[in-house]
Formats: structure tokens, C-alpha cells, sequence
């Protein structure tokens, strides 16, 4: 169901397998939020999950992570060569990610439900917990085995910084039903990363100053066109002066910050959004276009429940209604 095979067929065939993929997709639709490393999707992993629970909806959940292509150690290696070669290389683009694998994953889960992922081991505690439930011997850095996704789910939930990815031989973009960015102004995404990576890490300032150039490219290139390409996009921006990220010695607050909530052409007709219904449920909102709302940084959790309740609502009674 890939564009490469809708562009080689003709007129009537092509509605036909959008026809088909729709339908499918509706059977089993594959939710994928998208955004880099510290840009706060955590917050909106936090809300979906209180909308799964609250909705008794069963998800297949994806890691993003699990579909880097190299383990911790290799990966080192690999990002060393790269380097003495005076080539770009870094978990943003495609030589560090098996894009394949996950456009693969999306398309089969929508035809079928089914498919394979695996787990990345961030912790001793995470390695702890997979090793006794596979009787596995792996150290934190490592990929659990592939297994099959469990049957029976209600529909798949990624979340990583790659879910819009598009490139010359991969589109999993095309297979994602409803693709949420969440993404903060990039002084602010520096900001958290610093202080996270100084923090859990022990990296120094300058270790990670040059971790953020030697990413930039791949950053330009794979992940800001994503947030072309999503449904909604969730942009927190600070009201204190952030002009220098490099030397802020705190990380501004939701409340010292704004969210602006912006919505896709067509995707507010699509999902049936009401903007007047929002504004007057979040305290202090505006309309900052026609197409965006803006919150306090303090109500973004808030507002994506009220956002994407209904919508993964609307998601299911079409499953139920597509058998």
C-alpha cells in the first residue's frame, strides 16, 4: 500500500487500494507520536496513557528506540568511524535506524494487527525486568530478541523521533492514522537537553555542545520535516529569556511558558474539532491563527486529553464499526 506502488497503477486501481488501506487502517489504526530527544513527548505518552486506561483501550506500544539499528557499544563504534571518515552520523538520521523495519511494522499492523518489535534496555532496572521475563542474560545498551506483538490489541501507539519519517525508500508517515509532534522552540529543547544529559549522564557542557552540532544536520534533514507532516503539533514556547541556552541555569517551568496548539489543514475538519468547545474549556486560551490554539504551559497536559479523547474515541467506534 506504499505511494511507490499507487503511482504505477491506474486511476481506478489507486482508489481502490486507498479504499483498502482505509479500511484496513480502520480495523486497526496505528497512533504515532513524534519528536526529539527531551522535547517533552513523555507529556503526551502521559496522556494517551490516562486516555487508554480511562477508555479500556488495549494498546500495542512501540518504542522508538527499539528501532535504532546499532546496540549501545556498537553504536559507538560505528559514530567513531563515521567521525574519523569527517562523515555526519547520529541517532537522527537514517544509517542509525532500521526505518524499513518500522514502515513495515505500521503498514502490517494496519493490514493485520500483527507484527514484530523488540525492547532497547536504557537501565539496569529495564535489563532486570526483560532478562526474567525472557530468561535472557542482557545488559542495559542491548535489544531484547523480536517477538510477535501480542493479539487482540485495540491499535498501536509509537512513540520515538521517527513516526513521520519520510525518505527515498521508506514512507512511514503514509501509514500512521493519527501522527501528534510535540516539540518545543529549539533554545528550549537545547536547554532540557543539557541539563538532562549533565544531569543523568555526568556530560559536560562541551560533550554535549558538540553532540548537538554533530546532530544538526540529520536534525534539519529527518526530523523537522516531520512536523509538516502531523496532524496536531504540541510547540511549548518559554516567556523567559532563553536567547542564550547554553549558559541557563534553570529550565523554564510549564507555567513561565506557552503551548501552541497547531492543527493540520484538514485535520480539523477530520477529527471534528471545535475550537470555540476548547477555548472555552481551557482557562486563558486564544487563537493565535485560524489554525492554532495557544495554553498555558501549565494546562498542556490538560489540553491533549481534551484534544485526543475524543479523537482515539471516534478511532475505536470506527474499528468496532469496520469488524
Amino acid at each position: 500500500f506504499s505511494k511507490k506502488i499507487n503511482t504505477n497503477v491506474s486511476r481506478p486501481a489507486t482508489i481502490f487500494w486507498n479504499a483498502l488501506k482505509a479500511t484496513m487502517s480502520k480495523r486497526h489504526p496505528v497512533v504515532a507520536v513524534t519528536g526529539s530527544s527531551g522535547a517533552g513527548t513523555s507529556t503526551v505518552k502521559r496522556a494517551f496513557e490516562h486516555i487508554f486506561a480511562r477508555e479500556n483501550i488495549v494498546p500495542a506500544v512501540v518504542e522508538g528506540d527499539s528501532y535504532h539499528r546499532f546496540e549501545r557499544m556498537p553504536m559507538k563504534k560505528a559514530m567513531s568511524e563515521a567521525l574519523s571518515r569527517g562523515e555526519n552520523f547520529s541517532h537522527f538520521g537514517p544509517e542509525a535506524n532500521l526505518f524499513d523495519k518500522l514502515e513495515d511494522l505500521f503498514s502490517q499492523y494496519g493490514k493485520t494487527g500483527g507484527g514484530q518489535k523488540r525492547y532497547y534496555l536504557h537501565s539496569p532496572e529495564e535489563a532486570e525486568e526483560h532478562n526474567t521475563r525472557l530468561g535472557t542474560k542482557l545488559d542495559p545498551g542491548q535489544f531484547t530478541p523480536w517477538e510477535d506483538i501480542p493479539t487482540g490489541t485495540d491499535l498501536l501507539f509509537y512513540e520515538g523521533l521517527h513516526g513521520g519519517v519520510v525518505g527515498k525508500d521508506y514512507d512511514v508517515a503514509s501509514f500512521a492514522d493519527l501522527l501528534v509532534g510535540v516539540v518545543p522552540i529549539t533554545n528550549l529543547e537545547w536547554i532540557q537537553k543539557i541539563h538532562r544529559d549533565n544531569a543523568e549522564r555526568g556530560y559536560s557542557a562541551e560533550t554535549i555542545v558538540d553532540t548537538i552540532l554533530r546532530r544538526m544536520p540529520d536534525y534539519i534533514n529527518h526530523i523537522c520535516p516531520q512536523f509538516s507532516r502531523t496532524d496536531i503539533n504540541f510547540q511549548r514556547v518559554p516567556t523567559v529569556d532563553t536567547s542564550n541556552p547554553f549558559i541557563c541555569r534553570n529550565i523554564p517551568t510549564p507555567d513561565e511558558s506557552f503551548v501552541i496548539i497547531h492543527f493540520r489543514k484538514g485535520s480539523r475538519e477530520k477529527w471534528g474539532i471545535d475550537f470555540q468547545y476548547l477555548l472555552g474549556m481551557i482557562h486563558d486560551s486564544f487563537m493565535s491563527s485560524p489554525t492554532s490554539i495557544v495554553v498555558n504551559g501549565g494546562k498542556m497536559g490538560f489540553a491533549m486529553e481534551l484534544i485526543l479523547t475524543p479523537i482515539i474515541h471516534k478511532m475505536i467506534e470506527e474499528k468496532k464499526a469496520a469488524g
